[in-house]
Parts: structure tokens; sequence; C-alpha cells
């Protein structure tokens, strides 16, 4: 009997240039650094300076090759020089830190300033990681709404998530026209019966992901949420859709989001939702943990809600990093 066929998907995020170490979190190599000096902001252009065009070679020949501020100062470009210096703090930061995962934590729990590119670049790679060998679309589709930004549209009565950047460059097709966007590629809502062509197609990020109350996008959602704090934080959870505001005590919540925030305060302060305002919640989910003492002792039997929200321009931009930051445990060292 032949092994079971292991699907790839996301080659883009580069997680093959990537190394494993003994808990299988990732290695920084100096493959994966080379990666980014081949960015359109880093390669030098055909005008580009004597100073800029050599520290551009002498990082291909050595990706950890220390840089002084007056190599980059001598760039002629401003904007050229600015990117040197997110990409040369960027890299440093990197290479400070024992895994990617542990990075990343350092950066969102200490407000490093990066690139949202970059942030969500780390996002993309480590949930490549966390979903190795997942067999699951649904999974697959929910978890890019943690680093590509998604644009909201109700369709005859569901609530339907589709990549902005493909949208942007869609064509013509009905969740297209819905959306009130000029034409381009079609763009299909993921079902039972195409999910299997998503492994093909997974760097295309040009399915439409149906997040109905009720339905299994919501539910595939809180998946990702459960594996993400699993992952990065050591910490068990149970994650399950709450499907409506009313009746929720927000002891403690967590917006995934900069209108979910919003939105969350409000609740918090007794204030009422507008309907509109209402109609924005994409997401609410009701997170409890496996073990008590994980969680701080005045909230210990609490549950914390989890809340999504789009913007009035029904667009979404998810900040996962809230959910390593926001959450009332006693302890977050377990990926540093």
């Amino acid at each position: 009997m032949s092994a079971p066929l292991m699907r790839d998907f996301w080659l883009s995020c580069g997680h093959h240039l990537l190394d494993r170490d003994a808990d299988g979190r990732l290695i920084a190599t100096d493959e994966f650094l080379k990666a980014y000096l081949a960015r359109p902001e880093l390669a030098p252009p055909l005008d580009a300076c004597a100073a800029e065009r050599a520290l551009h070679a002498a990082l291909l020949k050595n990706p950890r090759r220390p840089v002084s501020g007056a190599e980059i100062a001598a760039v002629a470009d401003a904007d050229a020089r600015e990117n040197w210096q997110h990409m040369v703090a960027f890299r440093d930061h990197l290479s400070a830190h024992r895994t990617v995962e542990a990075a990343y934590v350092a950066m969102v729990r200490n407000g490093v300033r990066v690139p949202p590119l970059f942030l969500d670049q780390l996002v993309h790679v480590i949930l490549r990681n966390m979903l190795d060998g997942s067999d699951d679309a649904f999974v697959l589709r929910a978890a890019e709404i943690f680093f590509r930004t998604q644009r909201f549209a109700i369709h005859d009565g569901a609530l339907l998530a589709a990549d902005a950047e493909h949208v942007e460059a869609a064509g013509e097709s009905p969740l297209v026209a819905m959306l009130g966007l000029p034409p381009a590629n079609n763009i299909e809502v993921i079902n039972e019966h195409n999910a299997d062509a998503y492994w093909q197609r997974s760097d295309r990020f040009d399915f439409a992901l149906d997040l109905t109350a009720g339905r299994r996008g919501l539910a595939a959602l809180g998946m990702v949420i459960e594996g993400w704090i699993a992952h990065l934080l050591g910490i068990a959870v149970n994650v399950e859709p709450v499907t409506a505001l009313r009746d929720v005590a927000l002891s403690w919540y967590v917006g995934l989001d900069a209108e979910a925030t919003r939105l969350g305060d409000k609740l918090w302060r007794g204030e009422a939702l507008s309907d509109d305002e209402q109609d924005r919640v994409v997401g609410l989910y009701r997170l409890t943990f496996a073990d008590a003492s994980d969680v701080l002792d005045r909230l210990a039997g609490e549950p914390v809600y989890l809340m999504l929200a789009m913007a009035r321009d029904g667009v979404l931009r998810a900040k996962p990093q809230n959910l390593v930051t926001g959450l009332p445990v006693r302890q977050l060292a377990a990926a540093s």
C-alpha cells in the first residue's frame, strides 16, 4: 500500500527555505534571509547608486553580515535608505531569536515596529508551519484571514469574505459584481465540491469563504485560533462560535482587528451597538482554557470572548498578534 500523498500549499511564503528544530518550530536560514533581498523594494534599480549596489551585493554573499549606519546613510535614494533600515532591523531581530516563532512573539509583545508587510509574512510562514499536513481546505482558507486583507459582502443572506487584493484584480463573476468591483478573474466560494482544488490554487488566494453563523467557515476559523494559541503560547484552549451578541457578558474580550476592538470597547463600557455596528460583526467566539492554571486568578472559570468585525467599507485587516498579547494568561513564554 502506498503512503498517503502529502499536499503542499502556500509555496509563496518560503517555508521550504527554513529549517525546523526538534520541537517543530522554524529556524531562519541564510536562504530565507536572501529571499528578502530579491524583493523589488531592495533589489537595486538600474539607476541605483554605487553604495546601494555594494550593500546589496555584500548581503547576497553573507546575509548576516553586520551593516553599519554609515553604510545605509551612504545610499543616495531616501526611499531605499528607509527600506534598508527596515530590512536590517528586521533581519537582526530574526537573528537574535532561536526560532521565527520566538521572534514573532517578542516582536508583538515588545511593540517592535516593523512594516506590516514583514509582520504578515511572518504570520504566513508560521501558519504554514502550524498547519503542515492539514487536509482541511476550509481551515487553510480561514487561516488566510490572519495575513491577507479581506473584503466582505452579504449575498443571498450569506456573509462572504474574499481576498481584497484578488478582488481588486478580479474579473466578471457574480461575487465581484455583488461587491461592486471591476471585472477580472472569477472568484469562487469554497465548498464541499471544489475544496480539493485548494491545494493547486493556494497561492492564488482566489477562493471566497462563507462566514455565515452556523456554517463551516466560522468553525474553521475557530480551529485556526486554537492552533495559533497552542503553537505560539503552548496553551490549550477551546474556541467555539457564538451566534449572537445578546447575553454575552464581556468579563474579558480580545478584538482581533481594529474595528472589533472599537466595538468591544463600546460593549465593555455598557453601550449598545447600533444596528449597523452589529451587522459589521463578522465573528464572535467564546474561548475557554483547558487548564485553569493558565488563567489569571480573577478570571478563573470565566470565558474570554473574541471578536472580528469589518470596517464601514467592508474591509477586515486581522491582527492575530492580539491573541498573543491580549489573553488573560499567567505567562507567555512558551515560544521564546
